[in-house]
């Protein structure tokens, strides 16, 4: 069994409405590539990463010519061949690697008639438990509906994904309005869900200080932890030092160079793997060993993800021993899903790891076709900009806020 063919196709799926966040804004909608890897027995194994267009089109054409006749089991030997760590420096193709990797474990699980999570040990778990991502948000501009910037609309949001998913741990995302009205905001929803549990992260935008701050006035609550406070390994250890509850990350720990440096003078406490940033599912594995070693926790990081980059997730949650947290997933913000069945479903804020042979995931060759012809339709859009302040760029530490009284809506088209 040797790869014959390579296929790339950016999409675009919408989501209910524009996700606010420390950098810019999700407007309105998803850009991911879809990655096909087939055999030249015919099987065809899935990957997806995040973005899309010419470039990522291009990028996995590229590839080709390294991976052409290679077998897919041959997962370390194809680590070494397209992202050797010293080639890299030059030419960093980490996520290119993860979504090639899914689709060859998709393949060995469909050679093999197993579940990528028998590949990975045997799953631990039937399903994986997930927090509600909670976002400030623009109203949807078509609807008018989805907003999301008040206190009494994030309680409210939270309580309706609550009821309709069954989560009990919910997650903010921050870093958009000044952090003094952010505290009003996460005090509003912790008092909106008594005996829930809750966490915070305004993407490393914040001063040492600001962080302190704002963690020690939350302190009283049940928090899961305080996620990217600030930015920087240092930043992360004075807050800890002043900071009565876990730190975690998705910024400062996302390789193993990083992983070591925290072991060995300790900054995070809980590290957010996600299986496009670290290269692949099996690297996740290989880092919770390590974190199980040293006894630092485990969650699942969420980047934007889709049906087949959501089966890996649970594919690693399935198998990891010290997933000591739910798992994060902006999947319940999206309308739709590339997948066959479209997007899965949640019960008892859990959802269940696939049980068919590979990631256990199929395309819909309709909705790719018609989220590929979205794509090229609107093409892709500025993630590190919010589209009603043009020009604006956050400082790290941020004092450029949002207004928190801002009501306008963006006209978007998605």
């Amino acid at each position: 069994m040797r790869i014959a063919k390579i296929r790339a196709t950016p999409v675009t799926v919408p989501l209910e409405a524009p996700l606010r966040h420390a950098n810019g804004c999700h407007w309105g909608r998803f850009v991911r590539t879809i990655v096909e890897v087939e055999t030249d027995d015919g099987l065809v194994g899935l990957g997806e990463m995040g973005g899309g267009g010419e470039v990522a089109t291009a990028a996995f054409k590229g590839l080709e010519r390294y991976l052409i006749g290679h077998d897919p089991a041959r997962l370390e030997e194809m680590r070494f061949l397209i992202a050797n760590p010293t080639a890299s420096l030059y030419n960093n193709r980490t996520q290119l690697l993860a979504a090639l990797e899914f689709a060859c474990l998709d393949i060995m699980g469909q050679a093999w008639g197993v579940p990528v999570s028998e590949i990975l040990g045997g799953r631990l778990r039937e399903k994986v438990p997930f927090a509600t991502y909670l976002f400030f948000r623009y109203a949807n501009a078509r609807t008018g509906k989805g907003e999301v910037r008040t206190p009494e609309q994030l309680a409210a949001c939270a309580k309706d994904l609550k009821a309709k998913h069954g989560f009990t741990s919910h997650k903010l995302k921050g870093g958009v309005f000044p952090p003094e009205y952010e505290l009003e905001c996460y005090r509003a929803l912790a008092a909106a869900l008594p005996g829930d549990r809750f966490r915070f992260d305004p993407n490393g935008v914040w001063s040492t200080e600001q962080a302190i701050w704002f963690g020690q006035q939350i302190e009283d609550l049940r928090n899961d932890y305080l996620e990217d406070p600030v930015y920087g390994l240092h930043g992360m250890r004075r807050v800890r030092e002043k900071v009565r509850m876990p730190l975690s990350t998705n910024t400062v720990v996302v390789n193993f160079e990083q992983l070591a440096a925290n072991v060995l003078d300790t900054a995070v406490d809980v590290i957010l793997l996600d299986t496009t940033f670290w290269g692949g599912i099996r690297p996740c594995v290989k880092a919770a060993g390590i974190c199980e070693t040293f006894q630092l926790g485990v969650a699942v990081h969420s980047s934007g993800e889709l049906g087949i980059q959501l089966a890996s997730m649970l594919h690693m949650g399935a198998v990891v021993p010290n997933l000591s947290f739910a798992a994060d997933a902006h999947y319940h913000h999206l309308v739709d899903d590339v997948i066959e069945g479209g997007l899965m479903k949640y019960e008892g804020g859990a959802i269940a790891v696939p049980k068919g042979p590979g990631l256990g995931v199929r395309l819909d060759r309709e909705k790719l076709g018609k989220y590929h012809e979205l794509f090229l339709k609107l093409g892709g859009y500025p993630y590190d900009q919010d589209p009603l302040r043009p020009g604006w760029t956050p400082l790290v530490p941020n004092e450029r806020w949002a207004d928190p009284d801002d009501a306008r809506v963006p006209e978007i088209e998605s």
